[in-house]
């Protein structure tokens, strides 16, 4: 009988006001401003043996702004500016879709769009994750909601909407920090209580 891998627990990291700097439609690589200490943080995930994984909306391709292959770029590079600091991330999913998309195909609810948690539980296939001992860590509502519903601890940073967010949807997060670095302690000591 084939030996069955452990499944790893993840972080899974929102983008956009959570480890860059809040900017409505980021379209350029120029554009990434890495919130100070969220390297730090992410580095503390990879020491501790997280899978750390970017889940991100990203409606400037259903806007018709950006392509997906764009998008991909913009990733890249946020991925080569961390790793040059030491920080690994393992993958970046995004969802390109929004009901009200500007482009056609795009046009849709979808089961990948936060608050729905399609993106993580992707991931969670393609990396062998442990949701029960996984985290989310967003700014906003719908990163919440999403959290909840992939039954993950869910984290709430108040950098980028900070909860201000227009959405407004229902959820419970399991902490409030000030940041991703005040995320990564909480990661640190929900590790060493396993």
């Amino acid at each position: 009988m084939p030996k069955k891998t452990l499944k790893r627990p993840a972080v899974f990291l929102d983008r956009d006001g959570t480890i860059i700097k809040q900017v409505e439609l980021v379209h350029k690589p120029s554009e990434l401003k890495i919130f100070p200490g969220a390297a730090e943080a992410i580095k503390i995930f990879n020491k501790l043996g997280y899978v750390t994984i970017i889940v991100t909306n990203q409606p400037v391709v259903a806007r018709g702004i950006i392509r997906p292959k764009e998008v991909d770029h913009i990733h890249a590079v946020l991925i080569d500016r961390l790793g040059k600091k030491g920080a690994k991330i393992d993958a970046a999913y995004f969802c390109p879709h929004h009901p009200l998309a500007n482009v056609k195909k795009y046009r849709m609810v979808c089961k990948c769009r936060k608050p729905s948690p399609g993106m993580i539980l992707n991931a969670a296939k393609d990396w062998n994750i442990d949701l029960k001992k996984s985290f989310l860590i967003g700014d906003s509502t719908q990163d919440v909601l999403a959290g909840n519903r992939a039954k993950v601890n869910m984290i709430l940073v108040r950098t980028g909407h900070g909860v201000k967010d227009p959405w407004q949807h229902e959820g419970k997060p399991d902490f409030i920090v000030k940041d991703l670095k005040n995320a990564a302690r909480i990661v640190k000591k929900y590790s060493r209580g396993q």
